[in-house]
């Protein structure tokens, strides 16, 4: 198991980036794509990194409402 800091951003179709709901979390996983696939709402559209090398998650429901997961350890 890894210890990870999560920045999650909810976006929904109406209020876009700048209305999102964000918090952070402090979580043991293993990895972060199988935290999101036991834990998310949605299903995964793409997995990224950041520039500094954090791990980036995006779900949705093809509707407008996306879940941004940003994992740093």
């Amino acid at each position: 198991m890894n210890e990870y800091e999560v920045y999650i951003e909810e976006i929904n179709p109406c209020g876009g980036s700048q209305h999102s709901k964000k918090s952070i979390i402090e979580i043991e996983a293993v990895s972060p794509e199988v935290y999101v696939k036991e834990n998310g709402r949605f299903p995964i559209m793409e997995m990224t990194k950041s520039a500094n090398g954090d791990d980036v998650i995006i779900t949705g429901d093809g509707n407008g409402y996306y879940i941004r997961y940003t994992f740093s350890e």
